[in-house]
């Protein structure tokens, strides 16, 4: 019987390098979906798509830089259509915790016709060690709207091992799981937490969603991107079910999820957020 052929796209990413070092170390045969692959995927170059679906049974799809942002949903429904032409058997799918734009794309996978999983991930752990939250900590001021919104930080080491297990098993076929972790923590908890385990004396500054959309506009990022964290921080943060806690991740591996504190005291033995601050030129 031959043995299926994976495509993880955005397999260089947060969750997707873990998902496909997994699989590989399973013995499973692994293409990489990333602009700088051998086989180039592309969100923004349809024409990738069809080349690097070419001979795949099982796709992970990780959307950059969020399934909410317009194009998204175009975009995956174009990846489905030409999925379906290659023959895909299975799509698992990385979207969002309360994100009424993300269930769009959601939709286009459900109704595919295709095998699938879907995983609604909360705010992950590492965006404090590998995201747009890395510099601040950094800096030592870490400035932020709602900082009483309580989040249960999703580790991705526990999100890629839940969409190894979807890929390689029919029994997760037409699930939707809630990935969250076991605690929940307001943004100056975790700051708190942060400054403790590193010995670094770092502030948390509580500002205004409108003066947090203005500063980020006078840093020269993208459009998509302003636009991006102000939809979390105002659709998303904002929507009560990010404060539910689930067990689906237990559930799946038969383990607890990793804690957020484990994460905090793991990253910060690793001297991350001991690195000497870097001046921005934005």
């Amino acid at each position: 019987m031959r043995k299926p052929k994976f495509l993880i796209i955005g397999g260089t990413g947060k969750t997707g390098r873990k998902v496909v070092d997994s699989l590989r170390l399973l013995g499973q045969s692994v293409r990489v979906g990333s602009r700088s692959a051998e086989i180039p995927f592309d969100w923004d170059r349809p024409e990738t798509y069809g080349p690097a679906l070419e001979g795949i049974d099982k796709v992970y799809i990780t959307f950059q830089p969020d399934l909410a942002v317009p194009g998204a949903f175009e975009a995956v429904s174009e990846l489905v259509r030409i999925a379906k032409e290659k023959g895909v058997s299975k799509l698992v799918l990385m979207s969002g915790k309360g994100e009424a734009e993300a269930e769009r794309c959601e939709s286009v996978i459900i109704n595919s016709g295709l095998d699938y999983s879907i995983m609604r991930a909360n705010w992950f752990s590492q965006n404090y060690s590998e995201n747009f939250l890395l510099e601040p900590v950094l800096q030592g001021v870490v400035a932020l709207p709602m900082g009483d919104m309580k989040v249960p930080y999703v580790d991705t080491g526990d999100i890629a091992d839940v969409v190894v297990e979807c890929l390689l098993h029919d029994e997760h076929n037409g699930k939707i799981y809630q990935l969250t972790g076991t605690e929940r923590f307001t943004f100056p908890q975790v700051v708190e937490l942060i400054s403790k385990e590193t010995g670094r004396d770092i502030q948390f500054v509580s500002v205004s969603l409108e003066e947090y959309v203005e500063v980020m506009k006078t840093m020269d990022l993208p459009e998509i991107y302003v636009w991006l964290i102000e939809y979390l921080f105002s659709h998303v943060l904002t929507n009560p079910e990010n404060e539910v806690i689930t067990n689906d991740i237990e559930t799946i591996l038969k383990r607890s999820p990793r804690s957020f504190r484990d994460y905090v005291k793991e990253t910060a033995a690793r001297g991350i957020w001991n690195q000497p601050k870097e001046v921005s030129t934005h």
